[in-house]
């Protein structure tokens, strides 16, 4: 099966290979399309920038699946910011540390005493019939006062997010911290494409 992905972020890629690896489906992306050009992302919400980015690539792609994806960080100190402007939060050709720094300088001053947050991801399917399918994930957690760690990408260094007793691995480590396995097992972007993949029989239902 070939699953087309509407993303050019390398690491977001990285992660619908790793979690689908073994599995029968080949991921691609459209960096392989030479005419390919990446719609403007003007939607109101996670779930409609996904959509745009379904439906561009899916004029390319009709007879394949094709999964939008939109995602982002979710701060309650900050009123729920950055939001769906999270990969340009300092700009619009920021970068990750740019956009780190900024959220950390904007929440000291807004209130450092609420460091509740949370990735939200969703996802728009559409299926080599044309037929739409959403998924979402949530992953809980808190801003760390400073970033740490040297895996993942965007804010990863500066999220902590929730554990259980059975997890003591990871109390207090940010998501930079964790080993990518561990990452892409509990992140939100994996809880939607897992939804995608027990859809199609791909991994059995939890």
């Amino acid at each position: 099966m070939e699953l087309w992905v509407a993303t050019s972020n390398k690491g977001k890629l990285a992660e619908f290979r790793a979690l689908l690896e073994g599995r029968g489906v080949e991921v691609h992306s459209p960096a392989e399309i030479s005419i390919y050009s990446s719609p403007l992302e003007n939607g109101d919400s996670f779930e409609a920038n996904a959509r745009i980015k379904a439906r561009a690539l899916k004029v390319f792609k009709p007879t394949e699946w094709v999964i939008g994806e939109d995602s982002g960080l979710e701060v309650a100190g900050l009123d729920g910011l950055p939001g769906i402007h999270s990969a340009r939060y300092a700009g619009e050709r920021a970068s990750d540390a740019e956009n780190v720094a900024k959220l950390l300088k904007m929440l000291k001053i807004r209130s450092p005493n609420n460091r509740a947050a949370r990735f939200r991801a969703v996802m728009v399917a559409l299926s080599p019939q044309g037929e739409e399918r959403i998924y979402q994930g949530v992953l809980n957690g808190q801003i760390a006062e400073q970033a740490r760690g040297q895996h993942g990408f965007g804010y990863d260094p500066i999220f902590i997010p929730e554990t259980t007793s059975d997890q003591p691995e990871m109390v207090n480590k940010t998501l930079a911290e964790l080993p990518p396995a561990i990452k892409n097992r509990l992140s939100h972007r994996a809880q939607a494409l897992r939804q995608w993949a027990e859809d199609q029989q791909i991994f059995e239902a939890r």
